[in-house]
């Protein structure tokens, strides 16, 4: 099947453990290995070099699929869209400089379709589910992922059953309930959520969860496929990500491995930092104590709720990328995550979701310590919209005017 751009190919390979390299078949649908470990998608990347370009990529629609040589779908027909993808990567200069970090840049997930990053995941895992012949699908969520999921499968024609914690953002509840989906409230957090969607997995709806597929990834790294092509095909010095299941930060590395494979990047590798909340970080635990692997955290809670993650299954792949690339892992807490909320707000009008907003701390306290100089190309991100967490808005009480008042100027 041809695009408008030329022929729609992807060099989908075959399927890998991220542990023990055992190989799947890729066009059989597929969830963790024997081992207990996610899988890795992997492509041909000799023949993409012979294929394509960056020249060629330049010529595409603005979206994800752009990449498509490197991502998962075989056949454009399979394409579940809604527009994803090319988000802004923003200069934040003012708020910059006022931290001591004036080459500071965010990149604003918040303007994707179902307002975060889980879109593009949602977009790949959705389309390559019913590539493969997948009709119904389950997960657990802390709200976002499952608003995705929900909403992509909704466009699919596909059924979704997803299950959220009762502290999950209201706003994204909606979005699943209004996408049709059979959602259901638990009494307790997302490893709760997961052990009811397992109810659905054993009833043959298949497993979603956070890296228990190996297509969500794919659909995350094209956030580093963005970043580096918006640059001008060139890396940054940093990158900073908020981290619960870590699925972004194993993605992007993903990315940057592919591409440096293929020779579209040269150089070094920008140091990723693990951002966490300091009431749920075991993450940070584990790369402090040297740890390859992460313990559970017990009376986990943050205001930042997507990455309120005590357990991730992909705990070793995200202490890998930090390590391998010389960066840290490092938890902020709640109150210097909203205070940096607001201050980029003021500064640049630039609202994050408090997830994104952690990421602001982070670089503060890493400016502060001396692990940042000053004098590097910092990118954060901003994994959503911070309208669907109208309950961490900093804001005083504000008087209320009669019609003939006079304003108090």
């Amino acid at each position: 099947m041809e695009s408008e751009q030329g022929p729609w190919t992807s060099a989908l390979s075959h399927l890998e453990c991220a542990r023990c390299a055992t190989r799947y078949d890729a066009d059989s649908p597929q969830n963790l290995c024997t081992c207990g470990t996610p899988l890795l998608v992997r492509y041909d990347l000799d023949a993409v070099g012979a294929a394509v370009s960056t020249s060629d990529i330049a010529t595409r629609p603005p979206d994800l699929w752009r990449y498509r040589e490197l991502l998962p779908v075989r056949d454009q027909k399979n394409v579940v869209t809604l527009g994803e993808g090319m988000t802004p990567i923003l200069p934040l200069p003012t708020y910059g400089a006022r931290i001591g970090v004036p080459g500071l840049l965010a990149k604003d997930e918040g303007m994707l379709p179902t307002g975060s990053f889980k879109a593009r995941g949602a977009a790949v895992g959705v389309s390559r589910a019913r590539e493969l012949g997948i009709e119904r699908i389950t997960m657990p969520t802390n709200g976002n992922a499952g608003a995705a999921w929900a909403t992509y499968a909704a466009r699919a024609g596909m059924a979704s059953l997803i299950v959220m914690p009762g502290e999950a953002p209201p706003i994204t509840r909606m979005e699943c309930a209004m996408a049709g989906a059979r959602l259901y409230i638990v009494d307790g957090l997302i490893g709760d959520a997961g052990t009811l969607a397992a109810q659905a997995v054993a009833e043959g709806w298949f497993n979603t969860s956070t890296l228990k597929e190996p297509y969500r990834i794919e659909g995350k790294k094209t956030m580093g496929l963005e970043i580096v092509e918006q640059l001008g095909w060139r890396m940054p010095d940093v990158i900073v990500y908020p981290t619960g299941g870590g699925v972004g930060l194993i993605g992007i590395r993903k990315a940057l491995d592919e591409l440096l494979t293929l020779g579209w990047l040269t150089g070094k590798l920008p140091r990723l930092v693990a951002v966490q909340s300091s009431g749920v970080a075991p993450i940070v635990r584990a790369y402090e104590s040297g740890a390859e692997t992460a313990q559970p955290w017990e009376n986990a809670k943050t205001v930042a709720f997507g990455i309120n993650v005590a357990s991730a299954i992909g705990d070793f792949l995200i202490l890998r990328a930090v390590r391998d690339t010389g960066g840290i892992a490092i938890a902020v807490d709640d109150e210097d995550t909203l205070a940096a909320q607001a201050a980029c707000a003021a500064a640049e009008g630039v609202l994050m979701c408090p997830e994104g907003a952690a990421t602001l701390a982070a670089v503060e306290q890493l400016r502060a310590g001396g692990w940042l100089a000053g004098d590097e190309e910092v990118v954060v991100l901003n994994t959503g919209s911070d309208l669907k967490y109208p309950h961490t808005a900093a804001m005083a009480d504000l008087p209320v005017l009669a019609k003939d008042a006079v304003l108090p100027l």
